[in-house]
């Protein structure tokens, strides 16, 4: 080994002979500036409605735990129950 080749490096007094850099004159903040278009607002909108689409269940259990308990009432299922079930499905076919 060759350990006497580091006594020439000698790191210590390279970093004290460095000078120290002024800092550079700040620009006010307030010339900066951002501009977002419209578009990018829509887009960004989107995304973010896309993505609570995403997380969310297609199957809401906690209705769905209160259809089932309500059809266990005998006394639920009647003429007008039905009536308004066949007019909701009607509706949501377009007819």
């Amino acid at each position: 080994m060759m350990i006497d080749k580091i006594r020439g490096i000698q790191p210590l007094e390279t970093l004290q002979r460095t000078e120290s850099v002024a800092p550079k004159s700040r620009i006010p903040s307030d010339s900066d500036s951002i501009s977002v278009s419209a578009e990018a607002r829509e887009l960004a909108q989107e995304m973010y409605l896309q993505e609570v689409a995403d997380n969310t269940p297609d199957v809401r259990s906690d209705l769905v735990a209160q259809i089932k308990e309500k059809i266990k009432d005998p006394n639920y299922i009647n003429n007008a129950v039905l009536a308004s079930t066949a007019d909701r499905i009607m509706m949501s076919y377009g007819l």
